[in-house]
C-alpha cells in the first residue's frame, strides 16, 4: 500500500515508518523542516519525504497530492513532557487535523488512522479495564482536543466515506524516548551511578513498548477496523514494580529513592487498556513482554552514553 505518515520523525511515527518499510509498504512521510531522522534509522533513504508543517495547509495539500494515500497513519502532535498537556498548541494541533483529514479525504483514501490516547477517558480508581465504551471525560487541553479530533474524524468519514479508525495509546516506552520521562530518565540516572528519585509508584499502569506501539498502529490500519481501538498491553503493573525492575536490570537497586517525590494532581491509581478489539480485529501480538522490552531500552540508553563520553 501507499501509506502517507505525519510525524514521521517523532517516538512513535520512527517506528511506524520503519515497520511500514520492513513490510513492504511505499512509505511517504511528512516532517517539518530541520526535523531529526536519526529515530527512523537505516530505512530513512527508502521513503518518500515531504518537508512541511501541519499547520501549513498549502505544503500539506502539496504533499498529499503528490503522496496519494491508500492509507494514513496521523501521529503528529505536540508531545513535550511537562508542556503537552496545557498548551494552546494543542487547539491549532486540533483544527490542523481537521483541515489535513479532510484535505485526505477529498483525495480519495480509503483508510486513515487517527491517534489518540487514553487521557480522553474520564478517570475512574475503580481498578476496572477501560474498555473502548468506557465513559469519556478528559481533564487536559491535550485530552479534549484528541477527543474533538475523534469526532470531527467520524463527520470527515461520514461525509466522504473513508474508513477511520482511532487508536488510543496508553503508557509506552522503549528506545529514543524524550530523556524527561519515567523509564528513560530512572534509567541514564542508574547507568550514571546516579540516584532515581520517583513517586511512591502505587499507581497501576499498563505500559506497552514502542514498537509494539508501532506494529499495532499498522495492523489497525491494514485491518477492516473503525472507531476507537486501545492500543495497549492489557497487563496491569504498579509503577514501582516497573522502577525496581529497571533498578535490578541494570545492577543499581541501592539507588532507587522510590518516594522521594510528591504525587502530581490529579493522577488516577489505575490506567489499564481493555484491547480485546484491537486483538480480535487484526492478528496483531505484541513482540516485548516488559522485561525483554526494559532490558532492550537500558541496553539502547547504554549505547548512548558510551557514544557520548567517547
Amino acid at each position: 500500500m501507499r501509506v502517507l505518515v505525519t510525524g514521521a520523525s517523532g517516538f512513535i511515527g520512527s517506528q511506524v515508518v520503519r515497520h511500514l518499510v520492513d513490510g513492504g509498504d511505499e512509505v511517504h512521510a511528512i516532517a517539518r523542516a530541520g526535523s531529526d531522522l536519526r529515530r527512523v534509522g537505516l530505512v530513512r533513504d527508502r521513503v518518500r519525504w515531504h518537508e512541511a508543517d501541519l499547520r501549513d495547509g498549502d505544503a500539506m495539500r502539496r504533499a498529499v497530492g503528490e503522496a496519494q494515500p491508500e492509507l494514513t497513519i496521523h501521529l503528529a502532535w505536540t508531545a513535550e513532557p511537562g508542556v503537552y498537556l496545557h498548551t494552546p498548541e494543542n487547539v491549532e494541533h486540533l483544527a490542523a487535523g481537521i483541515r489535513f483529514a479532510s484535505l485526505v479525504a477529498e483525495t480519495g483514501c480509503p483508510r486513515f488512522v487517527g491517534v489518540g490516547t487514553n487521557l480522553e477517558y474520564r478517570p475512574d480508581d475503580s481498578g476496572a479495564e477501560l474498555k473502548e465504551t468506557s465513559p469519556l471525560g478528559p481533564v487536559h487541553l491535550y485530552g479534549a482536543c484528541k477527543l474533538a479530533l475523534s469526532v470531527a474524524l467520524e463527520e470527515i468519514s461520514r461525509k466522504h466515506g473513508m474508513g477511520v479508525a482511532w487508536a488510543r495509546t496508553f503508557l509506552l516506552y522503549g528506545p529514543a524516548e524524550d530523556p524527561r520521562r519515567l523509564v528513560p530518565a530512572v534509567i541514564t540516572s542508574l547507568l550514571r551511578g546516579e540516584p532515581a528519585q520517583t513517586t511512591a509508584g502505587e499507581q497501576i499502569r499498563d505500559y506497552l513498548h514502542v514498537a509494539d506501539v508501532a506494529s499495532a498502529l499498522v495492523a489497525i490500519g491494514h485491518s477492516a477496523l473503525t472507531g476507537p481501538v486501545n492500543v495497549a498491553s492489557g497487563i496491569p503493573i504498579a509503577v514501582r514494580d516497573v522502577v525496581a525492575r529497571i533498578g535490578e536490570i541494570v545492577g543499581r537497586p541501592d539507588l532507587l529513592a522510590i518516594g522521594a517525590l510528591p504525587y502530581r494532581g490529579n493522577d488516577p491509581k489505575h490506567v489499564v487498556g481493555d484491547i480485546t478489539r484491537l486483538e480480535l480485529g487484526t492478528r496483531w501480538k505484541p513482540a516485548y513482554d516488559l522485561d525483554n522490552g526494559l532490558r532492550s531500552t537500558i541496553d539502547w540508553w547504554r549505547e548512548q552514553l558510551v557514544s557520548a563520553a567517547t
